[in-house]
């Protein structure tokens, strides 16, 4: 296999998840295992303004959920049963110190955290929709350390895979009659202009 496959196969597996097997915790050091991939990702300005705080504590786990918004295309669906929450989170944050305007960094982290994840056989799901303020709160971050988005991981415990989007299709993700979630997307044809 070429490195162009690997990355395509991990690519390819590495999708949100949103079930997971709560009884598997995620360690501190693979947490930093995962955040140190972010040391390594191009930086507007190679200014570097993104912090991390880690959370693997099974208590502030449980209070950092209900701040959480899941999944809003299963309307029906108020997110992981107990036993299916996540284990971890990291949380990602800008510090306004050093600047507003985090550039690209943002998207470029996560995704090396998500990719590094999917190889560690953890899944993930990159959460944006959530309450600022619980959160910060819950866990004393500091007021110039503004909370972007919120990563939650553990062990997936359901299957996904990914199906083609027609132009001008449907692009919500689904749950199939076997309760995979589908994730649809376009093809390369339809990509390039």
């Amino acid at each position: 296999m070429t490195p162009f496959e690997t990355l395509r196969d991990l690519l390819l597996r590495d999708r949100s998840i949103r079930r997971f097997d709560g009884g598997i915790p995620v360690s501190d050091s693979m947490l930093r295992s995962l955040i140190e991939l972010t040391r390594f990702c191009h930086s507007g300005r190679n200014l570097q303004p993104l912090r991390y705080k880690i959370v693997n504590d099974p208590e502030k786990c449980a209070e950092i959920f209900p701040a959480l918004k899941w999944a809003g295309y299963y309307e029906d669906w108020d997110g992981p049963a107990e036993k299916e929450r996540p284990t971890a989170y990291i949380i990602q944050c800008l510090d306004t110190t050093l600047t507003t305007n985090p550039l690209c960094d943002e998207g470029l982290q996560l995704e090396a955290i998500s990719l590094g994840a999917t190889s560690a056989g953890l899944g993930g799901c990159i959460i944006k929709a959530f309450d600022k303020q619980l959160i910060a709160e819950s866990l004393q971050i500091p007021h110039n350390l503004d909370i972007r988005y919120v990563y939650a991981l553990g062990v997936p415990a359901e299957k996904t895979r990914i199906t083609v989007l027609e132009p001008g299709g449907d692009y919500r993700y689904f749950r199939d009659e076997n309760d995979v979630q589908c994730v649809p997307k376009l093809d390369v044809k339809n990509l390039i202009i």
